[in-house]
């Protein structure tokens, strides 16, 4: 399963493509198979988007999980200030991301 990641052209946020748009949440995430090249290509330009990338993730039970730690991460926020980051509608969904 590929997935696109990126960051809000306006503000900066951590946004994963959910298949027609950008969330601020990795469980929106869609699978973008073999689309993912068109895709960014399409977003870079349409400027809502910057630095987007595609990577490899994973289907659970619990939903869309990136297989790199690295973009685990960054689906939850800061780990600097807990405060801030992303909470789920379950909290316990944060154990099972990491």
């Amino acid at each position: 399963m590929k997935i696109l990641t990126g960051n809000d052209l306006k503000t900066g946020a951590v946004t994963w493509w959910d298949g027609t748009g950008w969330s601020l949440h990795v469980a929106d995430a869609a699978d973008v198979g073999d689309d993912a090249d068109a895709i960014l290509a399409r977003e870079e330009a349409a400027r809502r988007v910057n630095a987007a990338y595609a990577i490899e993730a994973e289907l659970t039970a619990s939903g869309v999980r990136p297989a790199h730690i690295k973009d685990r991460i960054r689906g939850l926020g800061p780990t600097v200030r807990p405060d801030l980051t992303l909470k789920p509608e379950d909290p316990d969904a944060v154990r099972e991301v990491i």
